[in-house]
């Protein structure tokens, strides 16, 4: 206790000093940064799984080839959930002589329980209605398109004479962003009393059940108790999450990289304001030691302040990082409509745990040092500055660095990447402010005067200059992937989905269609087609072994072994695809080849060389793996887990799929071009392109967000590096003033210093932030073609210098303006 009022008594009448003050900033900074990163991730994932039930129409549900039993329906009631039945099923509609195949789903009056259903008609406009009434029928823009209809029409579906109330403008639809065939809304009575749900039908049931969601965990364990039907499956917020995985994963890649980097830079003005706080303190603790206190002694006051001093800076840094998180929620949440999802607290206090590891692991190695200086140091000055070659000590802030980006960037790959990427900028920059020290002792003697006196302070203060050129180039190299690199990231992933990215898929097209077909497309504006054959099969055996007789770790081997498998073939590696292990098939390989994606290579535990049997309508082909690919399924092209070699395969029984992009507003030329090929299933993806999109945005507006803190924790170290060796530098300044070196002098000096200092820092910082750049675009971001934009990488550096250069400058002015005999004063004492 009595040491905890020392620490408190310590701390109070140290405040004032700009280390403590520079440590209590950082730590503040870096909970900030990461606490604010990691609030909106937790809370943006909870908006991902309100939004999907938004999307499926209720918290959770059960999908059945048969309407499911009552008990289901019983125990979601008997724990106070809503509940809504329906069913999906194609069926085709009939009017003015013209016939259109749907996508129908029939539903009770209860349908959605989450989201809106958006309806249209000319009597009340736009509105949000619920399930038809017996009678009626709600049906989208290119129904009524392609049958020439409009709201209050009718038309006869299932042999029903039915009335349109509505036009269908939006829906819950299960989480399927797309649709095979215009979609179309029915009764449920309407659906089973005409006989569309009977035995036989193509129908598949579904129970949506909405309410508290202790209430649904409780009834999802029951579900999950009992032995649900053959072929049903549970529909969840998670499954209809996956879906737009990629670019939630590539978000949240990008906030975790920003807020990093500005905890890193954190962490270092944390070790350079802990170096110079421990260098203040030598004289302080010499006293101590010679007046008998111990070093465990010393070391547990120092420990105290330090202490003291974290825990207002963490909890300052958790109510900013909150307020602010739930500031920039009130953007961010615009991406999950008006999804409630409370603000977590857990992520602040942990971003609180870290920025306490880094400013113990940053300021640790110096205090622990400071507590070893021996009792005779009050005597000898010299002994207090004894350094060695080698501490084991600072190797914790190394750890706590390679820790904090393992556990933050969420990829090993990423983690890796950043590590060895700021290690060789630290390498670097230590080896160019040797090379710039060694050329200062040839150079000075002949130089102008100014440039002499710079040199020579650099010269000087050889290990400072060495600690001040690393810590400057690590802290610029984060800002510059920040400030540039960052935005370039994005731009590149945003020029992934151009305005004429695919927006609509077709199937089942046939070889004599694809001539006709293509020349209809191109009638109607359609552009970027990219078309590739399908064919039907099953897996049957790996390496000569039936696939039934082989067990895999992969929990989704089996059901991938069981189900129909969609293959294709191509004489050139499509876009989107990169070869990682293995080559590319050539034009006639002696025996089948088969080129497989990363996802098989991991499910399957598949290697180049093996051969993999499948039957494909009436045959069977073995085919060797001869590639493994990258799959780029973010892309809108057409892509599949498993190409064969065309010399082998194009006899095999198939149909064509292609992409297409067609400008909105062209609803009639594309319903007439369905009704041209009956047979063609049309799938329109401009809701799933337009939802990628905005997450691009927000991401865009969020990583501007987290940037305002890593500028400022650049700012500080600047500042921090900047001050590291002000004591000597002030000692110096009276020394020349006493000698009669003028003011302009002395700020020629610094300026041509700080300049040197600045120049080296920036150009190690831009080759370093070009390198990691082009590094995380390819290996982390799978960005094509990223290339780091050079010219404001280099420009960035010179505008580094000058930074520096005035920073310095501003540092030294009151050291200059200063009579020699207070700066002498000042530096004895």
């Amino acid at each position: 206790m009595r040491l905890l009022r020392l620490a408190l008594r310590s701390l109070r009448r140290e405040w004032h000093l700009p280390e403590l003050r520079t440590l209590a900033a950082s730590l503040t900074l870096a909970v900030v940064a990461l606490g604010v990163v990691a609030t909106l991730a937790t809370r943006i994932e909870r908006g991902m799984l309100a939004n999907a039930a938004e999307l499926i129409g209720g918290d959770l549900g059960i999908s059945s080839p048969q309407r499911l039993p009552d008990d289901y329906a019983a125990q979601a009631r008997q724990s106070g959930l809503a509940i809504t039945r329906g069913a999906g099923f194609p069926s085709v509609a009939f009017a003015h002589e013209q016939s259109q195949l749907l996508d129908v789903q029939a539903s009770d009056h209860d349908y959605p329980l989450r989201g809106k259903l958006e309806l249209r008609n000319a009597a009340q406009g736009d509105y949000v209605g619920h399930g038809p009434a017996t009678g009626e029928v709600y049906l989208d823009h290119r129904a009524l398109v392609a049958l020439n209809l409009k709201a209050g029409d009718h038309v006869q579906l299932g042999g029903r004479d039915l009335r349109i109330a509505a036009e269908l403008v939006r829906q819950p639809d299960g989480g399927e962003l797309f649709a095979l065939a215009p979609r179309a809304i029915m009764n449920l009575g309407d659906a089973e009393q005409v006989g569309l749900l009977g035995a036989g039908s193509r129908a598949r049931h579904r129970l949506l059940i909405a309410g508290d969601p202790a209430a649904v965990a409780r009834w999802r364990t029951w579900v999950q108790t009992q032995s649900l039907p053959q072929g049903a499956e549970l529909i969840t917020p998670e499954q209809t999450q996956e879906r737009m995985r990629t670019a939630f994963d590539r978000a949240s890649a990008f906030l975790r990289l920003t807020a990093l980097l500005s905890a890193l830079l954190a962490g270092v003005a944390i070790a350079l304001a802990a170096q110079r706080y421990a260098r203040r303190k030598t004289n302080e603790v010499a006293l101590l030691r010679a007046l008998g206190t111990p070093r465990r002694r010393v070391l547990g006051l120092l420990l105290g302040t330090l202490g003291a001093l974290a825990l207002p800076a963490s909890l300052l840094g958790i109510v900013l990082a909150l307020g602010i998180a739930q500031g920039a929620w009130v953007f961010a949440s615009t991406l999950f409509t008006s999804v409630p999802v409370a603000l977590p607290l857990a992520p602040a206090f942990a971003a609180a745990a870290m920025g306490v590891a880094v400013l113990a692991g940053f300021a640790l190695p110096p205090l622990a040092r400071l507590a070893e200086v021996p009792p005779v140091a009050v005597f000898r000055e010299s002994m207090a500055r004894k350094v060695r070659r080698f501490d084991a000590l600072y190797v914790i802030p190394v750890a706590v660095a390679l820790v904090l980006i393992w556990s933050q960037s969420g990829s090993a790959r990423m983690a890796g990447i950043l590590a060895v990427s700021l290690l060789g900028v630290a390498a670097i920059a230590a080896l160019l402010a040797a090379l710039l020290l060694w050329t200062a002792r040839r150079v000075a003697p002949g130089a102008h005067p100014a440039l002499r006196l710079g040199l020579a302070a650099l010269a000087r203060r050889r290990g400072m200059s060495l600690l001040q050129a690393t810590a400057l180039s690590l802290g610029l190299v984060a800002l510059l992937l920040l400030a540039i690199v960052a935005p370039a990231l994005l731009e590149g992933w945003r020029r992934e989905l151009p305005a004429d990215t695919p927006n609509w898929f077709v199937l089942n097209l046939q070889d004599d269609q694809r001539p006709g077909f293509e020349q209809a497309l191109a009638g109607i504006g359609g552009q970027q087609l990219n078309m590739l054959p399908l064919a039907v099969g099953k897996l049957t055996g790996i390496n000569g072994h039936p696939i039934d007789q082989l067990s895999f770790k992969d929990e989704r081997a089996k059901e991938w072994a069981d189900r129909q498998l969609r293959l294709s073939w191509a004489g050139e590696l499509p876009p989107a695809n990169q070869v990682i292990s293995g080559a590319w098939s050539g034009p006639q390989p002696a025996q089948p080849e088969i080129s497989i994606d990363t996802m098989w290579r991991d499910m399957f535990a598949l290697k180049v060389g093996d051969t993999m049997s499948f039957s494909i309508g009436e045959g069977t082909i073995d085919a060797k793996v001869a590639s493994i690919r990258q799959v780029d399924w973010s892309s809108f092209r057409v892509n599949f887990f498993l190409l064969l070699d065309p010399a082998h395969a194009s006899e095999l029984p198939h149909t064509w799929i292609a992409s297409f992009y067609v400008p909105r507003g062209h609803a009639e030329s594309l319903a007439r071009l369905s009704r041209d090929y009956s047979n063609l299933s049309l799938i329109d993806v401009d809701a799933l392109l337009d939802r990628v999109r905005e997450i691009v945005d927000r991401v865009s507006h969020a990583v501007r967000w987290v940037l305002g803190f890593s500028l400022l924790a650049g700012a500080l170290v600047l500042a921090a590096a900047l001050a590291a060796s002000a004591a000597e530098r002030r000692h110096e300044a009276a020394l020349l003033r006493t000698l009669g070196a003028r003011r302009a002098q002395l700020r020629a000096a610094a300026a041509c210093e700080f300049a040197l200092l600045g120049l080296a820092a920036g150009l190690t910082a831009a080759l370093g932030a070009a390198g990691t750049g082009w590094w995380l675009g390819r290996a982390v971001f799978h960005i094509e073609g990223f290339v780091p934009p050079l010219w404001p990488l280099v420009l960035a550096a010179l505008a580094a210098a000058v930074v520096v250069m005035l920073l310095g400058l501003a540092g030294t002015r009151k050291v200059t303006r200063t009579s020699p005999m207070r700066l002498l004063r000042e530096g004895g004492g």
